[in-house]
């Protein structure tokens, strides 16, 4: 992955960590080149995953309920208030069936300063140098360095994306090959990462995938962490499995949760683990030295979230209105006849521009030169279209970089009206599909 490097630089009085060094940490991100400032001021940004709305009304006035209070102004336990823990066992009540009884608050279940964060602890308290982590690729861009800066080791498996020549794709048809998986293992394998729903793909990792996964994790005696942030937000009445209710796995699986993909709150900062004393002990002794605590007024406004959300069918409503704007985006694809990965979960969709054509002496800048193609296309769109996308390669380790060349990723977690817009300005893309 290219970096940008000045090169009349002054090296620094005092040198970095060379941790940095890893996990393309240094590296000019995805983010950074497809950030507003450097696209065309009435570009809509369909490219980040963070919400053009609120959360909802009943949330943000348990927020500001609980700021007008003293207790809520100041430091809460570094496991999390006990107000929030309670409602994470009892919303995940039903979920957890294998354990036959509720979730224990104090030993597992743990707050953390968002998801990231979170994962960040794990790594911190499970990984020694060269520890290997797999990875199915396409992965979310910030796993890479939080593996690296523990002195971990990423080793990945793609999954196999749909043929170009199927119809109409959904992301089911992204498939693993488990003799790949099973040759990643090594001596030095620690964990596997599974994200489900998956971000970008928006797989729902099925029953049978995840028993496969289970069985290689069991026989080689190594950790699950389940992400699976997305875990309300599945269509088409798909089925969310949790790996760590499936024989043996509990023991060995942390299970990833977030209150800013739940009530469109990501800049809340508000996740949590959950999982058995074994995992969740150390952790919690990592992520009191990371942070000590996360945000007390916001773990009340989201313990008020699950604590409600079941009576006002909050999800139920959500799905319905995600796949309205789900929908929106596949008939403009369809409309295009360019093959596209319908997702079953997530917010997320990725658009095959393998036969968007764009000139060859168009004036990319600098930082597109050298990357894959989906980096072209995903400018050109900006450009030309006035849409922005992000390019799926940069989730891909070099080895595997070609798979994601073929897709741009989108994010539909917009309302409907500018979803609408992007539709129509999407359309002039015609022009340019040979």
């Amino acid at each position: 992955m290219a970096q940008s490097v000045d090169p009349n630089a002054k090296p620094p009085v005092v040198p970095f960590s060379s941790r940095l060094k890893t996990g393309r940490a240094l590296a000019l991100d995805v983010w950074s080149i497809y950030n507003a400032a450097n696209l065309p001021t009435d570009c809509i940004n369909l490219g980040q995953g963070y919400m053009n709305f609120p959360p909802p009304e009943w949330v943000k006035e348990a927020a500001t309920a609980a700021l007008a209070t003293t207790v809520a102004n100041h430091y809460s336990h570094p496991k999390g208030r006990i107000r929030l823990r309670e409602a994470i066992r009892d919303y995940y009540a039903p979920y957890f069936p294998n354990l036959g009884r509720p979730l224990d608050v104090e030993n597992e279940i743990l707050v953390s300063s968002g998801a990231n964060e979170g994962q960040y602890a794990v790594w911190t308290a499970f990984l020694e140098e060269g520890d290997e982590v797999i990875l199915f690729e396409p992965y979310f861009d910030q796993y890479l360095p939080s593996i690296t800066f523990n002195n971990g080791v990423p080793v990945y498996v793609p999954l196999h994306p749909p043929s170009e020549s199927l119809a109409s794709p959904t992301s089911a048809d992204w498939t693993i090959d488990f003799d790949e998986l099973r040759n990643a293992i090594t001596p030095r394998t620690k964990m596997i990462v599974v994200n489900t729903p998956h971000n970008p793909v928006g797989k729902v990792f099925t029953r049978e995938e995840l028993e496969k996964i289970a069985a290689v994790a069991i026989e080689h005696n190594v950790l699950v962490m389940s992400d699976e942030v997305y875990e309300t937000l599945t269509f088409d009445n798909t089925e969310h499995i949790r790996i760590a209710t499936l024989p043996g796995m509990w023991e060995r699986t942390v299970t990833v949760g977030s209150a800013g993909k739940m009530f469109a709150c990501t800049g809340w900062r508000v996740g949590w683990l959950i999982g058995p004393p074994d995992i969740i002990r150390p952790t919690l002794a990592a992520t009191t030295r990371i942070v000590f605590c996360s945000n007390s007024p916001l773990q009340e406004a989201a313990a008020a979230g699950l604590e409600e959300a079941r009576e006002r069918q909050f999800f139920e409503t959500s799905v319905q209105e995600y796949a309205e704007r789900r929908d929106i985006l596949a008939n403009a694809f369809r409309d295009l006849g360019l093959q596209f990965t319908l997702p079953e979960g997530s917010y997320f969709m990725l658009l095959d521009i393998s036969r968007v054509q764009f000139p060859d002496d168009y004036p990319f800048p600098p930082t597109v030169q050298g990357r894959g193609r989906d980096f072209k296309a995903a400018w050109f769109i900006a450009q030309e279209v006035g849409v922005s996308t992000i390019p799926v390669s940069e989730f891909y380790c070099e080895e595997h970089q070609k798979i994601g060349e073929r897709f741009i990723r989108f994010a539909f977690c917009k309302d409907a009206d500018l979803l609408r817009q992007a539709a129509k300005r999407l359309a002039r893309l015609k022009e340019f599909i040979i």
